[in-house]
C-alpha cells in the first residue's frame, strides 16, 4: 500500500451548505481535489421539512430532534436518497469523481436498530449497530467515492432515519481499522465557536475535558454538542484526527490553518 492509499478522508457536510448550491459545488470542488480515498456523507438540509409542509404533513420536533413517524419517513428516503443524493453525485461526477450515491442498505453496509421509544419514542430513527467495512474498503480500493444518504436499515426491511454526524463517526472508525483517517465535520461556521456570532471567539483546539467543562457551564451553543460528542468517539476509537470547520474552508481545514482540531487527552 503506497501513502497515498494508507490514508483515508471521511467528510460530513450539512447545515446551509446543502441549500446553497454556490456553496455546495464549491464545497465539491474542494473534496474533489482530495487525494486518496475518501467518503462523503450529507445531512437533509431544510428540504425534507420543504416537501412536508408542501405536502401538508405535520412534523415534530422534541428537543430540537424531528420524530420520524411513516409519513416523515417516506420523506427523508424520497429527499435524502433521492434529490440531495443524486444532486451531490452528479455534482461530483462533473467534477471527474467516480461517486456512487448510496445509503446504509446498500450493500448491506450499515445496519441499525430502531431507537428504543423509552424515555422518548423518535419514530423510524436508528442507532448504529454495524458498518460492513470490507465490503466500504472494497468500494473504495476499486477507485468508487461513496456518497451516502443519512439512512440505515435494520436488515429486516426497514430503513431507518439515522443521524448523518453519527454515521460519519461510525464509518470513520470502521475504516481506521485499515486506513489512518481523517474525519471532518464541515458546515457553515468556522469551528467550535464561544459566541456563535462571533469568529473571534473560535478555539482552535479543543481537549474532551476543555469541552466537558463548557458543556456543563453552558458556554457552548446546543447545536455543536452532539457534533463534539460524535467527534469524540471517533478520536477516541481510533480516528487519526477529527477536525470541525467551515465547508468552504476544506483545504485550510486540513492545512491546520484553520478550523477546531480534537485533541485525545487520553
Amino acid at each position: 500500500m503506497n501513502p497515498e492509499q494508507s490514508r483515508a478522508t471521511v467528510i460530513k457536510i450539512g447545515g446551509n451548505i446543502i441549500n446553497d448550491e454556490s456553496a455546495l459545488s464549491e464545497v465539491l470542488s474542494h473534496f474533489a481535489d482530495l487525494k486518496g480515498p475518501k467518503v462523503l456523507i450529507h445531512g437533509g438540509g431544510k428540504l425534507a421539512t420543504e416537501l412536508a409542509e408542501r405536502l401538508e404533513i405535520p412534523q415534530t420536533m422534541i428537543e430540537g430532534r424531528r420524530v420520524t413517524d411513516e409519513s416523515t419517513l417516506r420523506i427523508a428516503v424520497m429527499v435524502y436518497a433521492g434529490l440531495i443524493n443524486k444532486s451531490i453525485v452528479a455534482g461530483l461526477q462533473s467534477k471527474g469523481v467516480n461517486a456512487a450515491g448510496i445509503s446504509g442498505a446498500d450493500f448491506d453496509l450499515i445496519r441499525a436498530k430502531r431507537r428504543s421509544p423509552e424515555p422518548i419514542d423518535y419514530g423510524f430513527v436508528g442507532d448504529v449497530t454495524e458498518v460492513k467495512k470490507d465490503t466500504l474498503i472494497q468500494l473504495l480500493e476499486s477507485g468508487y467515492t461513496p456518497v451516502f444518504a443519512p439512512l440505515t436499515h435494520d436488515g429486516e426491511g426497514q430503513i431507518l432515519n439515522t443521524n448523518a454526524d453519527t454515521i460519519a463517526h461510525e464509518v470513520a472508525k470502521a475504516l481506521s481499522q485499515h486506513f489512518q483517517v481523517t474525519l471532518i465535520y464541515s458546515f457553515e461556521k468556522e469551528g467550535v465557536l464561544l459566541n456563535v456570532n462571533d469568529n473571534s471567539t473560535l478555539l482552535p483546539q479543543i481537549t474532551l475535558e476543555e469541552f466537558l467543562n463548557l458543556k456543563a457551564s453552558s458556554k457552548i451553543f446546543a447545536g455543536m454538542i452532539p457534533k463534539l460528542e460524535n467527534a469524540f468517539k471517533a478520536i477516541q476509537s481510533g480516528v487519526h484526527q477529527v477536525i470541525l470547520g467551515k465547508a468552504q474552508s476544506l483545504p485550510s481545514l486540513l492545512n491546520g490553518s484553520k478550523g477546531t482540531r480534537l485533541i485525545y487527552d487520553k
